[in-house]
């Protein structure tokens, strides 16, 4: 193994163990929703363009959240579920559900062979792009390939204001792209909003005051987190060890008193989305956006969830309750924005950038993983061990071959010439990789060119997440609600639990009603480019959702 560059991407709290099985009480149904049916698009001209499009992000978020505790919300998702068109089996359609290519297909309309985002560890952070007044490692859309609808609203309107938030960098800038806009995140060493030297040299005073004000210290320090709502509406035991590392899995969780503590942990609290909103918020009114005659974006990614899936876990207490505080949050935020520029001026899009696979201690109600089984990062050493002397004999550097899970992968520039060695080579790995236990297939990149996209979903979304002739080579599938490592919850499969995601719009140019057809996240971007009579700037790999628009007024 030592004659490869081992690159492991394991979940967060990797190091944590987890104890036998355990049983989850069944819950009750969601409740019955009404479909939409398809209509035409309604012409743009015969509506008032809006003054601000706000395209929402909830990391982790899936959509059978929104219908398992329909009948709790009250706030923010209780508006888009009732006034706007709830694509509820929509989809990434890429191998690789992450953060970092899952925000990047938001706005761009393209997967990630297109947008050159492939994972978390090939995402936003740079040395060459440090961060502005704050603690930390830089970051940049220096990958991302292509234009987003960001670039096409200013190329149509130059008075177009855009701006990007989120507590994780690589939330905050790659729904954007490149354009060199207002994008902040959460500089979590610091506690403060940040953004790095590619956007600009010195933090805006509006962001220096609020960093100054130190809300994550002073509004939060010392908080308690109790369930929002009485303990007899949560039907999940509060009493599961496979949770939080058997450390912390009980309610009330307390924020540390500790001023400088409170602002590194309260990322995993569900302040942080509110911390968040708050930020949005002054953003809004100091950069006066949908004040102008022109449209402007306003991206907010929400990183709590993600935060409290990965010590909780989906089934878990803390997931339900911060499912009903994100709702209130985003009453909140919603009901000031339409305060200050009127409903009939906004359009919003909400998603998320994955799903997440339930803990294989815990008998899940989102899936049946009995049988569910954890593949230790070490069971592939035997693989490496086996393509050695093919190696050795090919006379490639081992140096060239990288294992960034779930794909192996060939520096094509330490190979030159050696296109029939990596081929013998990426087909040994898989031979060899597909007799790990717990392994469900192995795709050579460069055959599922001949795979049926149409009936294997699988290859399809191989195939969007890596070209063939490209520096992958073949990628590993688990068996269903299998996990790579220790963690808590994992995501990143081309499974549905980690694909299927919530796609919502409303407004006032879109329909009602629950929609189970098929979607993808990557239609988001040509239906607001619909919406607003925008070209996008190159080939898309989305579609315009028709059966999201209400007829014509007219």
């Amino acid at each position: 193994m030592s004659t490869f560059r081992l690159v492991p991407v394991l979940p967060m709290l990797a190091l944590l163990a987890v104890p036998a099985c355990v049983q989850r009480p069944a819950t009750l149904p969601p409740p019955p929703v009404a479909e939409v049916a398809p209509v035409a698009i309604p012409d743009p001209g015969h509506r008032v363009r809006p003054k601000l499009v706000l395209l929402l992000t909830v990391d982790q978020l899936r959509p059978d959240y929104l219908e398992r505790w329909d009948a709790q919300f009250t706030g923010g998702f209780r508006r888009l579920l009732d006034e706007g068109v709830f694509f509820s089996r929509a989809a990434h359609d890429h191998g690789i559900t992450e953060t970092a290519p899952g925000h990047a297909s938001t706005l761009s309309g393209r997967f990630p062979y297109s947008t050159g985002i492939a994972s978390n560890s090939a995402g936003v952070n740079t040395t060459e792009a440090p961060l502005v007044d704050a603690d930390g490692i830089g970051a940049s859309p220096f990958r991302f390939q292509g234009t987003t609808l960001a670039d096409w609203m200013v190329a149509a309107d130059s008075r177009t204001r855009v701006l990007s938030v989120s507590r994780k960098d690589r939330g905050a800038i790659l729904p954007i792209g490149r354009g060199k806009h207002p994008v902040f995140w959460y500089a979590q060493r610091s506690g403060t909003f940040t953004t790095s030297t590619y956007y600009a040299d010195t933090l805006p005073s509006w962001v220096q005051a609020f960093n100054a004000e130190d809300r994550a210290a002073t509004r939060y320090a010392g908080r308690r987190w109790e369930l929002l709502l009485p303990e007899q509406y949560y039907p999940e035991p509060d009493s599961v060890e496979a949770e939080s590392g058997g450390q912390g899995f009980l309610f009330p969780h307390v924020m540390a008193t500790d001023a400088g503590m409170a602002r590194n942990v309260i990322a995993g609290q569900p302040w942080m989305d509110e911390l968040t909103f708050d930020f949005a918020w002054r953003g809004v009114r100091e950069m006066d956006l949908g004040g102008g005659p022109q449209t402007d974006l306003l991206a907010v990614s929400l990183s709590t969830m993600d935060a409290v899936g990965h010590r909780w876990g989906p089934d878990s207490r803390e997931l339900h309750d911060h499912a009903l505080r994100l709702d209130r949050f985003l009453g909140v935020f919603l009901d000031s924005l339409f305060a200050l520029r009127g409903r009939d001026n906004i359009v919003i899009a909400l998603t998320s950038d994955h799903g997440v696979a339930p803990v294989p201690e815990v008998r899940s109600t989102f899936g049946n993983n009995v049988g569910a089984r954890r593949v230790g990062g070490r069971a592939f050493d035997p693989v490496f061990t086996a393509i050695s002397p093919l190696v050795t004999r090919s006379g490639i550097a081992p140096i060239a071959f990288t294992w960034d899970w779930p794909a192996f992968e060939v520096d094509r520039a330490q190979a030159v010439g050696k296109e029939r060695d990596i081929q013998r080579i990426a087909r040994e790995f898989a031979a060899e990789a597909r007799k790990v236990p717990g392994v469900m297939r192995v795709d050579v990149i460069d055959d599922l060119a001949r795979a049926d996209t149409v009936k294997d979903h699988i290859a399809r979304r191989w195939l969007h997440m890596f070209r063939p002739g490209g520096n992958t080579l073949a990628v590993v599938t688990l068996d269903p609600f299998n996990y790579i490592g220790t963690g808590i919850a994992s995501h990143g499969t081309p499974h549905d639990y980690d694909a299927l995601v919530p796609v919502m719009f409303w407004g006032d140019a879109f329909g009602q009603g629950t929609d189970t057809g098929p979607a993808r996240v990557v239609d988001i971007a040509p239906t607001l480019a619909r919406l607003l009579g925008l070209t996008p700037a190159e080939k898309l790999d989305g579609v315009v959702l028709e059966r999201a628009f209400r007829s014509s007024p007219d």
